[in-house]
């Protein structure tokens, strides 16, 4: 099984035990912060068992009805990620709002502690790996999976912090109220990643970064004289695959191997900086026109 799919399955399991630790110990003490911590979790175990079958998916190679590969099941696995995220906060908040307007009661305030710690600090972990992965490997299902669990952890110190006040206080409306801001950070994280996972699903361009990195070797390339220039870059990403496009305009007297040998090279170059990216060039000539390339003034200029 490979990297990602297993970071995937790492996901999966923690998730399950600390759905089923937070759903007894929510439950048994009667929190409903720990208990939307549960549902929480909940969701997040769906989402990881999502991410799980969209790394495994999207790495398949491209087929008869994918000629384009499966890359952007990453992004509509981040997606409906997103919209999980979404759903669990605003279940949390009609909870935490029935019963601050009800009686709040609270049994035990130590269970709810430890399992609240014990959850942050294993999400920490987890996700830490997961980003590292994801990182790696351009994988925007990891990510939105490990946006999951870093958000788990903010919100498991918000519940334990909540729970601290209770014990030191005796005041129970602190439950809900921790509920109410624990689902204003998922509401965050959720739009957060629909942004970062949707956009791809529509073609957007690469980032300025990665797109600088292509402009500036078509550049060098454009300062040696190699090439005349460059237009109708395009450029779109679908899950971890990049993918490029550009008309390169070349002196009309080069032949057929050179030009074939100059756009591998350039090909090469790219992807060097930029793993994953497929290209597509389309060698032309840079006047339909010109029939004394060798005293072409341009290139004279570039010497």
């Amino acid at each position: 099984m490979e990297t990602k799919a297993k970071v995937a399955a790492l996901s999966v399991i923690s998730n399950t035990l600390l759905v089923i630790l937070k759903l007894v110990v929510g439950l048994m003490i009667g929190s409903v912060s720990v208990v939307s911590e549960a549902i929480h979790s909940g969701l997040d175990l769906v989402a990881a068992m999502i991410a799980f079958f969209s790394v495994r998916t999207s790495s398949l190679p491209p087929d008869q009805e994918h000629r384009y590969g499966h890359g952007k099941i990453e992004n509509v696995s981040g997606t409906i990620e997103a919209l999980l995220i979404f759903v669990a906060a605003i279940w949390i908040i009609i909870e935490a709002g029935k019963k601050i307007i009800g009686n709040v009661e609270i049994e035990a305030v130590g269970p709810g502690l430890v399992v609240m710690g014990v959850s942050a600090l294993v999400n920490l972990g987890v996700s830490s790996i997961l980003f590292k992965v994801a990182k790696q490997t351009d994988s925007i299902a990891l990510e939105a999976d490990a946006l999951h669990l870093r958000t788990d952890v903010y919100t498991s110190l918000g519940v334990f912090a909540g729970l601290g006040l209770i014990e030191l206080t005796g005041f129970a409306i602190f439950d809900p109220l921790v509920a109410f801001g624990v689902a204003l950070l998922i509401i965050k994280a959720s739009w957060e990643l629909t942004r970062r996972a949707f956009m791809p699903l529509v073609d957007v361009a690469l980032p300025n970064d990665d797109e600088a990195v292509i402009t500036d070797i078509l550049g060098d390339y454009q300062v040696s004289g190699s090439i005349i220039g460059y237009h109708k870059l395009r450029t779109r990403q679908a899950g971890a695959e990049r993918h490029v496009d550009l008309h390169v305009q070349l002196p009309g007297n080069l032949n057929l191997s050179t030009v074939h040998s100059l756009s591998d090279s350039i090909e090469r170059d790219i992807k060097e900086k930029l793993a994953n990216t497929s290209i597509v060039i389309h060698m032309e000539p840079c006047c339909n026109e010109a029939k004394d390339c060798d005293n072409c003034e341009y290139r004279k200029s570039m010497n």
